[in-house]
């Protein structure tokens, strides 16, 4: 039979987020799709999102979304507008999937289940006729400056366009292993060093060590570059204490600014509903409760117990000073610590363990109207493969489903 001249096939690599929403969006025009995924099962990573409860999407509106892409958000202006996080609600929940809005206006499905969200994928994939494959792609078949053929382990896949959604280098056993970049690369497109973005950082300070397991929340983390007087970032919620030095929400947010080759130092305000002033107040309620207590047993009120040795330590008042002797002085300088630890940023965690990856491939090199390759016809990206990343709470994720609607769309 022959082909319509409208029908393409189509390969698309990689069956994650935005692999899927791709090869179903292309199906849904009526191509012939093959989604090619080495894993043997599709949205591994999907999987670990939200610590097993894939926070979906955000329902913050346009202004404040790209207010958290972190690098290239005017590339993201037309695969926004083709499909947003509406948009993604929406498909969501007629795919079989309550939502719900959470704190900091994160979306979640009602079941708290990450794997009802990659099966309500691969079931729209499959909806559309989708032909689902398992196998690793080994490079791109061009001829004459166009697509041709998906080399892979098995063999040619020969194809009209390829969509490369392999993702990044974060969390490598779920797939990630930097593949499309090689591919890219290989077809003469240029890679932007991909490095770790959302990840835990490392401080120079070891003391974090013996605070290792405390989550504190609603407390507020401030950075600063060196050089600067204003801070780079300030924001309020939750971050955990680790062997190397600081994880969580906060810091993973904090980490999207962190360059190579510049200094930052970080505080944390233990308090920060509390003026200096009323946390004095408060210490010396405290403190005339527990009167004839040394300094080191009279913290319990205010901070957690793996805290308090630390801070005393840091305030540098004699942990046996009785707290009734304690001057106006050590107090103002008990209130400061409280109100702002500081630490110094030596470095981040390695890309393995970051959330997502920054960098890839340059966004100077794709067409931002269609997702297409400016060096090979035929050839579309989409995902974090792209060199663009966000800051968390479902920023990424809907980066990946509007660039992977764009790229579907445009074959």
């Amino acid at each position: 039979m022959q082909q319509d001249s409208s029908e393409k096939r189509v390969v698309v690599v990689g069956a994650g987020p935005a692999g899927m929403m791709a090869a179903a969006t292309a199906a849904s025009r009526g191509h012939c799709v093959t989604l090619l995924e080495k894993n043997p099962m599709a949205g591994k990573k999907l999987l670990i999102t939200g610590k097993g409860r894939c926070n979906v999407t955000t329902a913050c509106d346009r202004e404040r979304f790209f207010e958290h892409v972190a690098r290239n958000p005017k590339f993201l202006y037309a695969a926004f507008a083709a499909f947003d996080n509406r948009d993604a609600m929406d498909l969501f929940e007629k795919l079989g999937v309550p939502l719900k809005v959470e704190r900091g206006e994160r979306v979640f499905p009602q079941s708290d289940r990450a794997a009802d969200v990659r099966d309500a994928l691969v079931r729209h994939c499959r909806q559309q006729g989708v032909r689902f494959v398992q196998g690793r792609a080994l490079s791109l078949v061009t001829h004459e400056g166009g697509i041709a053929a998906l080399r892979t382990q098995e063999g040619e896949l020969e194809c009209d366009a390829v969509i490369l959604a392999t993702g990044g280098l974060s969390y490598p056993a779920t797939g990630s292993t930097g593949d499309g970049y090689r591919m890219a690369r290989e077809a003469g497109h240029t890679v932007v060093e991909p490095r770790p973005s959302l990840v835990p950082i490392v401080t120079r300070e070891s003391w974090p060590q013996r605070a290792m397991g405390l989550s504190l929340r609603n407390v507020a983390l401030t950075m600063w570059r060196e050089g600067d007087r204003r801070p780079l970032f300030r924001e309020q919620g939750e971050l955990l204490f680790t062997h190397f030095g600081l994880s969580g929400p906060l810091v993973l947010t904090a980490s999207t600014l962190i360059r190579e080759g510049e200094s930052f130092s970080l505080s944390i305000d233990c308090k920060p509903a509390l003026t200096p002033q009323q946390l004095d107040a408060r210490l010396l309620r405290d403190f005339s409760e527990f009167s004839n207590r040394d300094f080191s047993n009279a913290l319990d009120k205010l901070l957690p117990k793996k805290l308090i040795p630390i801070v005393v330590e840091l305030s540098g008042i004699p942990p046996a000073a009785k707290v009734h002797s304690l001057t106006k002085e050590q107090r103002k300088r008990l209130v400061e610590l409280v109100k702002g630890i500081p630490l110094t940023v030596q470095g981040l965690r390695p890309v393995e363990e970051a959330i997502v990856t920054a960098g890839g491939i340059s966004t100077k090199e794709v067409d931002s109207r269609t997702m297409q390759s400016k060096i090979v016809k035929g050839l579309y990206f989409a995902g974090e493969l792209l060199d663009l990343d966000a800051t968390t709470g479902g920023f990424n994720l809907q980066i990946a489903y509007s660039t992977g609607f764009l790229a579907g769309a445009s074959v």
